[in-house]
């Protein structure tokens, strides 16, 4: 059973990081955070191996699943298979600046189209029961963001659509790569806010350089919700607060330590099936950023994960290196 969808505060799809081991080890640290998968397109979902690509464990909810693609017949079809599996919410990707979405004619090129946008979350609307989403920028190249933005959802919000996800940045399709994109346009919170103000009825979620939940808390004021991506990722620890900070719920557990020990079964699981112990420790690299031990946490995790075989022996020693840094003659 899903549990009540809230837009108070979610984790960024990202492609290559946030799979179905990112989003349980995630769903460990925060009980109420919405999670988002990577981006799927909607030819994948139709004619790719589904239960690879869309299959997620029952603890991860709430969770949404990301569409990329322009054609509304194959979007909504790929939004029904996606309700099918139970996803709670189908996020549709206006904002992704990659070479490969600009070739494939959908991501931040659909800023350009937003009458097409909203033909597309219309007919996923028509549909599906759970919530449709679009992720997007405030424009992209030479476009006002002040027309930009209010054609885009001004479209959409016609089409019926349940919320809008705002990286809060231009993308620039020409002269600047995906990871330039996330960090050299400059941001504007504000331009957030003043569709938030034109639109009260609309949620409005803020996206992009929030770096820590107290970024979060300023900058969010007076919008739905708040997103974070990298920084989560990055520094999975601040999840642990999501829940009293954001939710005024308590935390899930104790600390990171307490975290890592209920995560156990699941890690078990997943080798006991056949599947690599990295598959999973991948995503916990971050844990324990800046403490005494924490290189040779990492270092343990990247190097002895990796050898055939290994288990959650590999885990307790990585984390026995926070334990006890004094062990260590590297544990800074």
């Amino acid at each position: 059973m899903s549990k009540t969808h809230s837009y108070r505060f979610a984790t960024a799809p990202m492609m290559e990081w946030t799979d179905r081991h990112c989003r349980a080890f995630h769903r460990t640290l925060t009980q109420h955070a919405l999670l988002y998968t990577e981006m799927v397109t909607a030819l994948a979902v139709i004619h790719g191996d589904r239960a690879r690509l869309l299959g997620f464990s029952p603890c991860e909810h709430p969770v949404a699943v990301q569409l990329g693609g322009s054609d509304p017949v194959l979007l909504a079809q790929a939004a029904r298979i996606g309700a099918e599996f139970g996803y709670d919410e189908i996020n549709l990707n206006v904002g992704c600046p990659s070479d490969r979405v600009k070739g494939g004619n959908f991501g931040a090129c659909l800023m350009r189209a937003p009458a097409l946008v909203a033909d597309c979350v219309a007919a996923m609307k028509a549909e599906v029961s759970i919530p449709v989403t679009v992720k997007c920028r405030i424009g992209v190249d030479e476009q006002d963001v002040e027309l930009a933005l209010d054609a885009l959802a001004d479209a959409v919000v016609a089409a019926g659509v349940d919320g809008l996800i705002v990286h809060a940045r231009k993308a620039w399709l020409q002269g600047l790569s995906p990871k330039e994109n996330r960090e050299v346009p400059p941001l504007d919170y504000d331009r957030v806010r003043r569709l938030k103000a034109r639109l009260p009825h609309v949620p409005i979620v803020l996206n992009g350089g929030l770096l820590t939940l107290a970024d979060a808390a300023r900058e969010g004021a007076g919008l739905d919700g708040v997103m974070l991506g990298r920084a989560a990722y990055q520094n999975p620890d601040l999840l642990l607060q999501v829940d009293p900070d954001i939710f005024g719920a308590p935390a899930p557990h104790a600390d990171s330590f307490a975290a890592i020990a209920a995560f156990e079964p699941y890690m078990a699981a997943h080798v006991e099936a056949g599947g690599r112990l990295h598959d999973i420790t991948r995503h916990m690299l971050g844990l324990f950023g800046g403490r005494a031990g924490a290189r040779a946490y990492r270092r343990t995790l990247a190097t002895e994960a990796l050898v055939p075989g290994a288990g959650l022996a590999v885990v307790r020693k990585a984390v026995a290196c926070i334990r006890h840094p004094e062990a260590r003659s590297d544990a800074a």
